[in-house]
């Protein structure tokens, strides 16, 4: 079984602790659409801070939704440059990106 998530990789000059602070900031504004039972049931993401990665879970409207909205504020923080995002395809023992 898989599911899809979205990867966020960033540059050296962004503040992991910040972008992190930033998803949190993109679920809180996804409260607003769903409401916080459905956010807090739908919403699963992962910080890798030894490769300045975000993991965002895409496999429902709300992970959907989160990553708009995490994309958007991201780029206006810190520069569509610092960070790069990528479909990705979670498998039960690893990820495969989607071309």
């Amino acid at each position: 079984m898989s599911s899809m998530a979205y990867r966020y990789k960033f540059d050296e000059k962004v503040d992991l602790a910040e972008a992190e602070d930033t998803m949190l900031l993109s679920i809180l504004a996804a409260e607003g659409i769903y409401g916080q039972a459905r956010v807090r049931m739908d919403c699963r993401y992962a910080v890798d801070s030894t490769i300045g990665v975000i993991l965002l879970d895409a496999s429902s409207d709300v992970g959907q939704d989160v990553a708009g909205i995490f994309t958007a504020f991201l780029t206006k923080e810190f520069g569509p440059q610092h960070f790069h995002v990528c479909r990705v395809e979670l498998l039960a023992g690893g990820r495969r990106e989607v071309r």
